[in-house]
């Protein structure tokens, strides 16, 4: 096990192409569910868990169906199948186990379905080669940074609906310029790998 290919994944995953910031993947539930810091923790652990859990079922599925039968053409069509399957078994958990966050997260939850972040993950780790362990690593990381910009932003809207503003920065206005300058930021992490 290659320890520094690993860190590498982690880091690159997790600040330098990150999904959000840097990539512009997830962009919807990044906006409709950073508004309170709750919600954003709890969106964050749901799309980790569907992450993770397609990242390895959609390599699984690649590695002994699609290659084997030489039908990789038809990837993206069951990548797409696998996450929504998956997102709806997340989504039957959290209304028996969770109905307050399941309340919360409202249509944002369903959403995870055609996040493009989740696809973009599993077909990452096919174009990049990497094993079922480097996989579920990209996969888990790619979610934590996902959580960490979800955080991020919500934390900072909060403190912006106590802040006094002109109107025309209210809402959306505000919302967008402040994910501008946390994707700026995020720039600063290119030149560390």
């Amino acid at each position: 096990m290659d320890y520094a290919k690993i860190f590498t994944i982690i880091i690159s995953a997790v600040f330098v192409n990150n999904f959000v910031l840097s990539r512009f993947l997830g962009l919807c539930p990044f906006v409709g569910v950073s508004k309170k810091l709750e919600t954003s923790v709890g969106m964050g652990f749901a799309v980790m868990f569907c992450m993770s859990l397609a990242g390895v079922v959609t390599w699984l599925c690649n590695r002994f169906i699609l290659v084997p039968y030489e039908i990789e053409y038809l990837k993206t069509i069951m990548f797409i199948l696998v996450i929504a399957a998956l997102v709806q078994f997340v989504e039957l958990f959290m209304k028996k186990f969770m109905p307050a966050l399941y309340q919360a997260l409202g249509i944002f939850l369903p959403l995870i379905t055609t996040n493009c972040a989740v696809l973009g993950v599993s077909l990452l780790n096919i174009q990049e080669g990497y094993s079922l362990f480097e996989t579920l690593i990209n996969s888990v990381a790619v979610a934590c940074g996902f959580t960490l910009a979800l955080v991020l932003m919500a934390g900072i809207r909060e403190r912006l609906e106590l802040a006094d503003m002109p109107k025309a920065f209210e809402g959306a206005g505000i919302v967008f310029i402040t994910a501008g300058l946390l994707s700026l930021a995020f720039m600063g992490f290119i030149g560390i790998l």
